[in-house]
């Protein structure tokens, strides 16, 4: 049997309801009809002997469709099938042989047969028309089907290849790098690729109307095979392969940073002319002219060859490798001096400043005619090295270990502090199952850790990291030699970038880019934390371990996925540490410069942020009327803890609350709760501020029982210990035990308490990450009667103690928890205040703590009866 046609042109059977009119007895009736469903066809009824022999007969008609689609039957029974497409019916194809029969001794011609698949099928009687259209072949029973219903079946189809258009590479030039500097990024780090350890960019005739931009590299270059087989096919995989099997760089033993195939048509992002020449090690100099325009005035890429010519080394004479490449007819064709330096300062940072490797990778920039425009530019080296503070980090999964050095600023006096320690490393978990969630937000399945280990680094690898950190304050800026230098270099470089294999992945760092989410948590907390303006961090991670962040195709960053949300969450953690440390030092230089920092906070920033989302989302007007009594409220209080004679450091505590609330409503906004929901939480809001008022009143003050006090913190923190798996030890409410009471306003005294707790499960949570094993984390709490004539009730934990003095503790805005907002002790010790007690850290000895909770211990003296 041979399939004569070259051409496919495939029907198929679907969405048919079968019809079943009677018998067609008188076949030119039945034939009617499908000249317009097939070009070719026949019409022939199945006999009784074609169903005993197991064989149909076509007729001539039928044998012509056959052979119009390109099948002659075969010499004897065969092998070879004809796939026949069935109309009327949902089912397969008929998988049937086409031959004809000798007929042995007959004496008559041989007899053209179908096989089984066709017979079987059909039934005695059955009118079969069986027809063509191209190269594909159908049967109809017409006594079931009309030619109507089986034309409607019947969907043309073509298997043909994609035909990529060859604006294709315009596409993933010009449309898909963001920018022309990134399109000179992505040349260099092709170079780094190559196995260069130089790369030189030269910007040339930029006084001129036909400026032009040249990369060259030392790297291995490409031979004429490279070129036809890699450079010249788009999407190729041979680095993403080279990664995956760590096949590294002969010279420097690099890992390949491009996996996409798709970076080195960045050259179209620069300029409509692309030369190239290249030479790889034992092979011959290679050139290759690209004019864009004339490419793209072809239609497919197949229609617009490129030509490649081996020649003798011109550039790269001798032993001489790499590749340069030179644009002309540039996009953009006026450079001013601020733009040469941005692009200078871009390209030059793609190599870590802080590699330890010997295959250090140089970058020089070139700008002939305007030197002055680089060689003016601050050393960056010299300028971090002025930074008062450095931060260096490191985690493996099991410990984080960090030096914290400040270093001292001019003129003032307050003398260098370095700590080195290893700890566990605390991450800011996304949800925490009893935080302040959105009315109808999501519940985590699984307790959420707050402590990294291996499964945190899992697809990162092992992360390290330095911090250069400045204070803009203008008293200690202006310490410094040039200053203004120094705020200059902060307003374009402040940030923190991501180097792999100390090679930088852009943007983060850039500005605009705040990837970490700085600025935002500085307007939540200005005291303690960092913004992007007066830092410069630099994040580092290794190529082959890192194989779960994804570089975006846009070259902009990583592939949002779990581990780089993961990445974030350790950065950040290792960023709280470092802002914790610096705080008891900024605190050192305020007191001997005379400036105490503010502790006046405001809403105003925080509700705007919701009201820009509320209006995006299209629920302003439905809420911001009650969002207004929320910001009059706040401003009425904060005038009554004034005239009630209360620091504004006391506010805060408040507008911790309030905060808490904002960023529920927030998140219910974003997740797209209804209107109900919002107006829930802002009257959740509204409550914080009402119930907030007993700090001015100072409660009612009455006699009350401190058993009483222990019962009731129990209880509302019941939740709390199951979901943690802390086990609570309170001798105070076993049957006998001795009480004591004092005169105190109850719920100050209750906040004090559970505040107290709250800071003791978290650390319990640090120090015993793992929750499986009973007992691991524990709580003791118990009414001492009589300590110095005075009633107190203590509280204790197994957890990793204090390690900062008591008068620390209780600063308003300290805390070691990342993101903490420092209020908890400070809250229960201007509780206590106000109760006319105090809040002590006393040994274990001093009120008989049981040994096995040696870690933390806070005890809540009350006023004693004299």
């Amino acid at each position: 049997m041979n399939n004569l046609s070259q051409v496919e042109d495939m029907g198929a059977a679907a969405r048919l309801r079968p019809h079943n009119p009677k018998r067609v007895k008188d076949s030119s009736v039945a034939s009617a009809g499908w000249t317009s469903v097939f070009e070719n066809f026949g019409l022939k009824a199945v006999s009784r002997t074609d169903k005993e022999k197991q064989a149909y007969l076509p007729n001539e008609e039928q044998r012509a469709a056959l052979a119009a689609a390109g099948y002659l039957p075969s010499s004897g029974p065969s092998a070879d099938l004809i796939e026949i497409e069935v109309l009327g019916e949902v089912r397969p194809p008929l998988p049937t042989s086409y031959y004809s029969s000798l007929r042995a001794g007959s004496g008559r011609e041989p007899e053209t047969r179908m096989g089984r698949g066709l017979i079987t099928w059909a039934e005695e009687g059955d009118q079969l028309v069986i027809g063509n259209i191209g190269n594909r072949v159908y049967v109809v029973k017409a006594n079931e089907c009309t030619p109507e219903t089986a034309k409607s079946s019947i969907q043309r189809r073509v298997t043909q290849a994609f035909k990529p258009r060859a604006r294709l590479l315009q596409l993933l030039g010009d449309q898909l790098i963001g920018s022309s500097k990134l399109a000179v990024f992505e040349l260099v780090k092709n170079a780094y690729d190559a196995d260069a350890s130089e790369v030189t960019i030269t910007l040339g005739d930029l006084s001129t109307e036909a400026p032009w931009i040249r990369v060259q590299d030392n790297g291995q270059g490409m031979s004429l095979d490279t070129i036809r087989d890699v450079w010249l096919v788009p999407g190729d995989d041979h680095r993403e392969r080279d990664r995956d099997q760590d096949r590294r760089s002969p010279r420097y033993r690099r890992l390949p940073l491009g996996e996409k195939g798709v970076g080195r048509f960045a050259v179209h992002k620069l300029g409509g002319k692309v030369r190239m020449t290249t030479r790889a090690a034992g092979n011959r100099e290679c050139f290759v002219s690209i004019d864009w325009s004339e490419l793209m005035s072809t239609r497919f890429l197949e229609d617009a060859p490129v030509t490649v010519t081996e020649r003798e080394a011109k550039i790269f004479t001798g032993e001489k490798t790499g590749t340069r490449i030179r644009i002309d007819n540039l996009s953009q064709k006026d450079w001013s001096r601020g733009e040469v330096r941005d692009l200078y300062r871009q390209v030059t940072s793609i190599s870590s400043p802080f590699s330890a490797k010997d295959d250090n990778f140089v970058i020089n920039f070139k700008v002939p005619g305007f030197e002055s425009w680089i060689s003016e530019l601050p050393d960056a080296s010299e300028l971090v090295e002025r930074a008062p503070w450095r931060f260096e980090f490191e985690f493996d999964g099991t410990t984080f270990c960090y030096t914290y050095e400040f270093r001292g600023v001019p003129g003032v006096r307050v003398e260098p502090r370095t700590v080195q320690q290893n700890e566990p490393l605390q991450i800011n978990a996304e949800r925490e199952p009893d935080d302040l969630d959105a009315a109808s937000g999501p519940r985590p399945k699984r307790p959420v850790s707050i402590v990294a280990d291996s499964s945190t680094i899992n697809g990162i690898g092992r992360l390290k990291g330095t911090l250069y950190v400045f204070d803009r304050d203008r008293e200690i800026m202006s310490k410094y030699a040039q200053s203004r230098l120094i705020e200059r270099f902060l307003d374009q470089n402040g940030g923190v970038r991501v180097y792999r294999d100390d090679i930088r992945i852009y943007n983060y760092g850039e500005p605009g880019d705040d990837w970490l989410g700085l600025d935002l948590r500085r307007v939540n907390s200005p005291s303690r934390n960092l913004s992007r303006n007066i830092v410069l961090g630099f994040v580092d991670l290794d190529l082959e371990a890192s194989t779960q962040l994804k570089e975006k195709t846009n070259r902009e960053g990583f592939v949002e996925n779990g581990a780089y949300r993961r990445l974030r969450q350790l950065v950040l953690g290792a960023i709280s540490v470092f802002e914790t440390e610096r705080r008891l030092d900024k605190q050192r230089i305020r007191a001997v410069t005379g400036k105490a920092p503010s502790a006046d906070r405001d809403v105003a920033g925080p509700i705007g942020d919701v009201r820009k989302v509320a209006r995006s989302k299209g629920f302003l007007p439905d809420i911001d009327p009650s969002l207004k009594r929320v910001e009059q409220e706040f401003y009425q209080l904060r005038e009554d803890f004034l005239r009630a004679g209360i620091s504004q450091v006391g506010l805060a505590v408040v507008f911790h609350e309030v905060e808490r609330g904002i960023g529920a409503l927030a998140t219910a906004l974003a997740d797209g709760a209804n209107i109900a929901d919002l107006r829930t939480q802002v009257g959740q809001l509204q409550g914080v501020l009402e119930t907030s008022t007993q700090l001015l009143r100072k409660g009612d003050k009455k006699s009350y029982s401190l058993r009483q006090l222990a019962r009731r913190a129990r209880d509302i923190t019941l939740v709390r210990f199951r979901i943690h798996k802390v086990q609570l030890v309170c001798p105070a409410l076993e049957e006998g035990a001795e009480d004591a009471s004092s005169v105190f306003a109850f719920g100050l005294a209750l906040g004090a308490v559970t505040n107290i707790i709250d800071n003791a499960i978290h650390w319990l949570k640090v120090s015993t990450p793992d929750s499986t094993t009973s007992g691991a984390r524990r709580i003791f709490m118990n009414v001492v009667p009589d300590y110095k004539g005075r009633p107190a009730l203590v509280i204790a934990d197994n957890g990793p103690g204090f390690r900062d003095p008591p008068e620390q503790l209780v600063e308003p805005f300290f805390s070691r928890r990342p993101d903490g907002m420092g209020l908890g002790l400070y809250y229960a010790n201007l509780a206590m205040s106000l109760n006319d007690g105090e809040l002590l850290f006393p040994t274990m000895d001093d009120f008989d703590v049981p040994e096995d909770f040696n870690g933390a211990v806070v005890a809540l003296v009350f006023k004693g009866d004299r």
